[in-house]
């Protein structure tokens, strides 16, 4: 990492965000540029590190389609979702900003085994943001700490997967404190990495099922309408509602009801995409579950 030398940034310059959360810092240690960051609108997406395939899934889809809008992804380097949310940011080619939980020395940047990542955010023209001395490896106390940046120098902060006691909920709390939007992503009730992000939604974030959920959030201008599980967007037959090639085969097969893993097995569905794909519909106010069965109200 020779190449991109750790230099100090004021906040107030470069970050004035950060100046209204309690205790800001005065300045922070960088590695990297912010030139492609400049205008952009600033994300935190953060998450467990057991995250599930499902998890995995809809991170990446999210970022993805958010490749063509003027935003900068931001998450902590750490193992699980948050390296997956960086490495879905280059490969859509949005800029990303990392905030590990230690100094940005090469030797202490914290995970380890996250290094070459860190190298290939720098290589991309993102950087890396740190308000501890340089040789300090990560340490538990550390973490809380560098959550309040991730939430107070991002517009919105978004949960893709949460146990019920993490850092992933101290980061949503705060983003919550702060008067920032808090989006969390609906999981399978059954799943451990689901049930934070679960009670988010009792609580009133919003419930992030697709990009375009994120876009009208931020008051981006949608170029049409966007898909939202990687088939193009169909039109329901109830007029309205906007329904993937899954949702839609779904909503065709429901005559009548049928339970879950008789759709998936009709169908022939992948698991993971029928999952999201019931959560979301049921979301949209499309089915309902009764007593075990899927009913089509639309």
């Amino acid at each position: 990492m020779e190449d991109f030398p750790i230099k100090t940034i004021t906040v107030a310059e470069h970050f004035p965000q950060l100046q209204e959360i309690p205790q800001p810092p005065m300045t922070l240690h960088m590695r990297g540029s912010l030139d492609r960051i400049v205008g952009t609108t600033l994300i935190t997406v953060v998450g467990s590190r057991n995250y599930s395939s499902y998890g995995k899934q809809v991170c990446e889809m999210l970022i993805k389609g958010l490749r063509d809008y003027p935003v900068t992804i931001v998450s902590g380097l750490a193992i699980g979702i948050d390296a997956i949310a960086h490495q879905a940011a280059l490969e859509a080619g949005l800029p990303t900003i990392a905030f590990p939980g230690s100094g940005l020395a090469e030797d202490a940047i914290y995970p380890g085994q996250h290094r070459t990542l860190a190298k290939r955010i720098l290589e991309s023209g993102g950087a890396l943001l740190s308000e501890f001395d340089h040789d300090i490896r990560g340490m538990t106390w550390m973490f809380p700490q560098r959550n309040r940046l991730e939430a107070g120098i991002a517009s919105m902060t978004i949960i893709i997967e949460a146990e019920e006691k993490s850092g992933t909920l101290i980061t949503a709390r705060l983003a919550t404190e702060y008067n920032k939007s808090v989006g969390a992503v609906p999981g399978p009730v059954t799943s451990p990495t689901s049930v934070g992000a679960n009670w988010l939604l009792k609580l009133g974030a919003i419930p992030i099922t697709n990009p375009t959920d994120i876009i009208e959030e931020l008051h981006f201008t949608l170029p049409g309408t966007l898909p939202l599980w990687g088939a193009e967007a169909q039109q329901s037959e109830g007029g309205s509602i906007i329904l993937n090639e899954t949702e839609q085969l779904i909503i065709n097969a429901l005559r009548m009801p049928q339970s879950k893993e008789t759709l998936v097995e009709t169908l022939s569905l992948d698991i993971v995409a029928a999952s999201i794909a019931f959560s979301t519909l049921e979301i949209k106010g499309a089915i309902r579950e009764t007593y075990g069965l899927i009913e089509r109200i639309i």
